[in-house]
């Protein structure tokens, strides 16, 4: 079954020196359950594309699906949006209330769940992302990783089918990001969610089951994590650079030195040079 599908996506935007092409006839396909991440240097279209799955950004020209509703139908935004939970790059943009369960219970508001049940809800929404006890606290006195968990959990409140992290990681230390990436294997890995991450950071990606790389608008390599790592021509021209672990796995090949595969991690790497003797 397909979670989203979408075929020769077109989207230009107008500045007011010119029209820029964001998305340039992109087409992809993800499964139900599967965890793509979407690579791509700055302003490649790769949060465009996030914006069209949540219905966001109405489609100019082409096709797009998810969970088999046609995204261009007015008809069919309310359900996608629904069916299809997004977490930002800055976690403050998505607070509304100064108390935590409040803010969690906006979501299921809007989305008509019964009244008696949003507390429980809200509960239950914050001590699945680590934050039980936090209802009564205020988004203000987070840290960075909590406030973004905080936003995870007023999305995971309404149950969505699909979950888009558009950059969640990139306004946080080092600390917070753990917090999250461990939070989105968790829930790809143990409550099988289709997960659609965008980011520029190549050590986020080595975790998902396929790696779609973008550049200029366009879909220019997808692939598993280990195939696309160790193509490093490939990276630079999109303007990434190869993880630690594959960049040396090329450097080692170029001085005659190959490895069976291509590691993904410091612990792959470690057993590979083991192997070496």
């Amino acid at each position: 079954m397909e979670a989203i599908l979408g075929t020769e996506i077109t989207h230009v935007y107008e500045t007011e020196a010119r029209c820029k092409v964001s998305l340039d006839g992109v087409s992809l396909s993800v499964r139900s359950g599967e965890f793509v991440a979407i690579l791509g240097r700055n302003g490649c279209g790769k949060s465009t594309l996030a914006r069209h799955v949540n219905a966001l950004v109405p489609i100019q020209c082409g096709r797009l699906e998810v969970q088999g509703l046609d995204v261009s139908l007015p008809d069919s935004a309310v359900t996608v949006r629904r069916s299809v939970g997004m977490v930002f790059q800055n976690p403050d943009n998505q607070f509304v209330s100064t108390v935590l369960a409040e803010d969690v219970a906006f979501g299921l508001i809007n989305h008509g769940f019964p009244a008696e049940g949003l507390e429980a809800s809200a509960s239950a929404a914050l001590s699945s992302v680590g934050l039980e006890g936090f209802e009564q606290r205020s988004p203000a006195t987070l840290s960075g990783g909590q406030k973004q968990r905080a936003a995870l959990a007023g999305v995971l409140a309404v149950e969505p089918d699909i979950l888009v992290f558009d950059e969640a990681t990139s306004m946080l230390d080092p600390a917070g990001k753990r917090e999250i990436l461990e939070r989105v294997r968790y829930l790809h890995r143990e409550q099988g969610r289709t997960i659609l991450m965008i980011t520029h950071n190549v050590d986020e990606a080595v975790c998902a089951d396929r790696v779609v790389v973008m550049d200029s608008g366009k879909i220019i390599a997808d692939g598993s994590p280990r195939e696309i790592y160790a193509d490093r021509g490939l990276l630079e021209r999109a303007g990434l650079e190869q993880p630690l672990p594959a960049r040396l796995y090329t450097d080692l090949a170029h001085e005659g030195i190959v490895l069976s595969r291509c590691p993904l991690t410091d612990e792959e790497l470690a057993e590979e040079l083991c192997r070496l003797n």
